[in-house]
């Protein structure tokens, strides 16, 4: 049984990996750890501080493999990620942009440890993940919760491809379904239960960079 262990963003990203991809990878004979991610002031991601614990993980558990679960939106000083102003000419493609963040993640670790560390940032973030189809938001929420259906359909329906949800202030994932769907989406509550609701299949099917991920996982 080889041993994975992935550094979340935060709470939810944990509970997903707990709920849908710990049992998943059990049937390609992966068992995931899953520890408490450390956070810069203000509770965000920095470089810093998570390449510390990239490393220290990978130096303490030499038998484990390692990888990343945290967002492309809202990264703290994001100008310290390795290769950040490499990928801001990318901005017009985003999955260009992404491989190029994740290549600079790779490269500042001990080449000794490159081989048990998978770098993954979510393109734009966890809850972009969620947007799928129409039928899964109605399972689990009532009509009287939300703020304006009609504008959900409308971006399910411009973005086939949840994860070209923009990073923009007000039109992120995360904005769109607190500001303009729901009145009130909670994502550590609603964010797992839709996600169970989905299905790990069904979000891979429409999420590339994820089910590129997941792949790479299953093939450890």
């Amino acid at each position: 049984m080889k041993r994975l262990i992935i550094i979340c963003e935060g709470e939810t990203e944990q509970e997903f990996c707990a709920q849908l991809l710990r049992e998943h990878l059990l049937n390609f004979n992966i068992y995931i750890e899953l520890p408490t991610t450390k956070k810069s002031g203000g509770g965000y991601v920095s470089w810093g501080t998570l390449y510390n614990q990239i490393l220290a993980t990978l130096k303490n558990d030499t038998n484990a493999y390692v990888t990343t679960f945290i967002d492309l939106y809202g990264l703290h000083r994001p100008d310290l990620f390795p290769n950040w102003s490499e990928s801001l000419a990318l901005a017009s493609n985003p999955y260009e942009r992404i491989r190029i963040l994740e290549e600079g993640m790779l490269k500042v670790i001990p080449e000794n440890f490159t081989y048990r560390f998978l770098p993954n940032i979510v393109l734009h973030e966890f809850e972009g993940l969620l947007f799928n189809q129409i039928s899964y938001f109605d399972q689990l929420f009532e009509v009287a919760e939300y703020k304006n259906r009609h504008e959900l359909i409308n971006i399910l329906e411009q973005f086939p491809n949840p994860e070209l949800i923009n990073e923009g202030r007000d039109t992120s994932p995360s904005h769109r379904l607190n500001g303009l769907i729901f009145y009130s989406f909670q994502k550590t509550v609603h964010g797992i239960l839709l996600a169970e609701s989905i299905g790990l299949e069904a979000i891979r099917a429409k999420a590339p960079h994820f089910n590129d991920w997941i792949t790479r996982l299953e093939n450890l």
